[in-house]
């Protein structure tokens, strides 16, 4: 059940980027601009852990190489 609900299907190099990506965001909450549209950066930073993505999904799209059956 839960492999249809959250598929893998970003690959681990873009699972890296995302984290980053979503870190870099977060921290526009806390200095620099102090900009509450930091917060987006959860989005990167959710799927980069969690290894899927809910418009990949939804899409049929996967940068995973692994094949699902």
């Amino acid at each position: 059940m839960n492999n249809k609900l959250l598929p893998t299907n970003v690959h681990n190099l873009e699972r890296i980027l995302r984290v980053i990506i979503g870190l870099g965001a977060l921290a526009l909450v806390f200095v620099g601009p102090q900009t509450p549209f930091g917060l987006l950066g959860l989005i990167p930073l959710a799927t980069g852990l969690i290894g899927s993505c809910p418009l990949y999904t939804v899409f049929g799209f996967s940068t995973c190489s692994l094949k699902h059956t």
